[in-house]
């Protein structure tokens, strides 16, 4: 029987993307139906671009999660759209782009109430052709740096995702997340564990959580097939135990990839499996 001290309280929250042409609305009330706390937004299943979600859209977003009864836990999955951005082209005017783009949608998570963002955009990290990797990371962290600034400017936190090397061969460990971040030095710039991604690690989940500590402010629960926790080989027990030791108290979100049979039901035997490894119900 998994025993956590009754102090140790997480909070689980959905993804919105796998809810496929739902109206924002309605993934709250369901995900409140579900008996979950919180969803956590992707910027494009909102608008092309974040120019396209006026005050008044933030206004109406943030009154439709209160009247269901959940959180706005944060934003995800940044830089799918609009297209051309990278956090580390060799012109100086793609990164710019970037960066503006970047703190325009930091400044939306804040906006909708949410704390967290989640940077992993693996297509818009790639060590870019004929860059090094060492020239790549400067790059990186130039842009990271404005990221933090206007983080901490709003009040959120802006997390870098390791991914594992089959998305991307740019920060594919905590390790290497965790170095970008002592590099950039910002007190809202930290970083985040995504069960699916480190699985690539091949270390213990909790060793890997416990590496990081303080630094991790947001977990993404998956299994390591991009189906949702519990549905699949990956074994996440571990999680629970790890995180407690590190005094983490904030949200456990569904992200999955292969939204089969459907979004409802993923969300529901997910939170169940979550709900089992967290307070053995």
């Amino acid at each position: 029987m998994l025993w956590l001290p009754l102090e140790f309280t997480v909070k689980f929250a959905l993804c919105n993307e796998m809810f496929e042409g739902w109206a924002v609305d309605d993934v709250f009330h369901m995900a409140a139906e579900l008996g979950y706390q919180g969803v956590e937004l992707a910027p494009f299943t909102l608008a092309e671009t974040v120019d396209g979600i006026s005050a008044t859209r933030r206004s109406e977003i943030v009154r439709a999660a209160e009247t269901a009864g959940v959180e706005i836990v944060g934003l995800h999955w940044l830089l799918k759209s609009p297209e051309g951005l990278y956090i580390n082209h060799p012109d100086e005017a793609v990164r710019s782009r970037t960066r503006e783009y970047l703190d325009s949608l930091i400044r939306l998570c804040a906006d909708l109430g949410g704390k967290v963002l989640i940077f992993g955009s693996p297509k818009q990290r790639d060590v870019y052709p004929d860059l090094t990797y060492d020239q790549a990371w400067d790059y990186a962290r130039e842009t990271f740096v404005r990221c933090g600034e206007t983080a901490q400017e709003v009040g959120v936190y802006f997390c870098l995702e390791a991914l594992a090397r089959r998305e991307t061969d740019f920060i594919n460990t905590v390790t290497e997340a965790l170095r970008m971040i002592r590099e950039v030095d910002r007190p809202h710039f930290r970083t985040m564990v995504d069960s699916k991604a480190i699985s690539d690690d091949g270390r213990p989940f909790a060793e890997i959580i416990e590496e990081s500590g303080a630094m991790i402010k947001h977990v993404h629960a998956n299994d390591a097939s991009g189906r949702g926790p519990g549905i699949g080989e990956t074994d996440l027990r571990p999680i629970p135990a790890a995180l407690e030791k590190i005094g983490y108290d904030g949200y456990v979100s569904v992200e999955v990839f292969d939204f089969k049979p459907d979004p409802v039901t993923i969300a529901r035997e997910s939170l169940a499996y979550l709900k089992h490894i967290f307070h053995d119900e």
